[in-house]
């Protein structure tokens, strides 16, 4: 049991490996308050990761030991994330009185039941949430599975950087332990919110709703970042690397900002409204209370407020790090830029501290 939501002590580097880059975060806390000790981003060659699986395990590993060398860190052990879409998740009742021993033997005799491939080729975990609500001799359990060769090939990836894995966890629960940063920052907070939290990639969008801190919804959806930069680089024929820059740098003729950007800014608003309206229809919610934006693209100028028109809900860009300490060895002005981008990146960290 097998490497999946992880049990853990100790510090533990958060490595958040996204279709277009790695990024690499570490934290330390005093008392109630967290510190970023380091931190690195590093971009990945193009197609070295599609759609959230490793296809080059050697270039994510040349990409890893970039980053831990950038970054300056001495820590080695690293809490890693599947993507959602990998991860067959069931919430199962089993008996009380059971320890975790005979619970994870139980789980093993039963658990082609819940899960539908050959269990020799999953990894499972589970993690006790509380007492059932429909019977109190019994207790609600999260039972995880996810394809191994999803888990074997980021700890391949880790070891040529010389890192080890220490923890294997779940994008939307990553996102779900960074978002408790981000609800002191909303007017309502401590009533019953409902957050969408959008985290625009390079490649993908992902929606995570939240109610009360839990999620009770995610859709992935293919749209991303590198449109922008594809168009960069078809309209100003430059290389998809120069665009990259370009498009993060500035620099490019007057006619960016009406052609390319404002274009690009209101498929982001379709794809977010879609996104919700999707939520809407699969649920029983009509409305969320905050749309938080993540991701790279999350930064781009004039978009909350795009959002917040189309979608007639308060819209803020994700910030984690607005109440931390920030460390000798980190630029604060870089790593406020790349915020929104560290969702994962932080709440993988933030497993430290379990």
């Amino acid at each position: 049991m097998f490497g999946l939501l992880g049990k853990k002590s100790s510090a533990v580097l958060g490595v958040d490996i996204s279709s277009s880059s790695v990024k690499l975060l570490e934290l330390s806390k005093q008392g109630d308050r967290y510190k970023v000790e380091s931190y690195a981003v590093e971009p990945l060659p193009a197609n070295a990761v599609v759609e959230k699986n490793i296809t080059d395990v050697e270039a994510v590993g040349e990409v890893l030991k970039r980053v831990a060398s950038k970054s300056r860190t001495s820590v080695k052990q690293v809490a890693v994330a599947v993507s959602g879409s990998a991860v067959i998740t069931k919430l199962i009742q089993m008996d009380g009185g059971l320890n975790e021993f005979e619970m994870e033997d139980q789980i093993t005799l039963e658990a082609d039941q819940y899960i539908p491939y050959p269990l020799d080729e999953v990894a499972i975990d589970f993690e006790v949430q509380g007492p059932s609500e429909t019977n109190p001799d019994q207790v609600d359990v999260l039972l995880a599975a996810c394809r191994k060769e999803n888990v074997d090939i980021r700890e391949d990836a880790l070891e040529i950087a010389s890192l080890s894995t220490r923890v294997v966890d779940v994008e939307a629960y990553a996102l779900e332990r960074a978002y408790a940063l981000i609800e002191p920052q909303l007017d309502s907070q401590g009533e019953e919110l409902v957050v969408a939290i959008v985290d625009i990639g390079a490649t993908m969008t992902t929606l995570s709703v939240l109610a009360e801190g839990k999620t009770v919804y995610t859709r992935e959806q293919i749209f991303g970042g590198k449109q922008l930069t594809e168009e960069i680089q078809r309209r100003y024929g430059l290389s998809l690397e120069e665009a990259g820059l370009a498009k993060k740098q500035g620099g490019l003729p007057d006619d960016y900002e009406s052609e390319v950007l404002t274009p690009f800014r209101e498929a982001v608003v379709q794809q977010v409204a879609r996104a919700l309206q999707f939520f809407f229809g699969a649920s029983q919610y009509n409305a969320v209370d905050y749309v938080v934006l993540a991701g790279g693209t999350a930064s781009i100028q004039g978009l909350t407020e795009m959002v917040e028109e189309k979608t007639g809900t308060p819209t803020l860009v994700a910030n984690p790090f607005a109440d931390m300490a920030v460390g000798s060895r980190v630029n604060a002005s870089s790593l406020s830029n790349d915020a929104p981008s560290l969702m994962i990146a932080c709440g993988l960290a933030m497993r430290s501290f379990d």
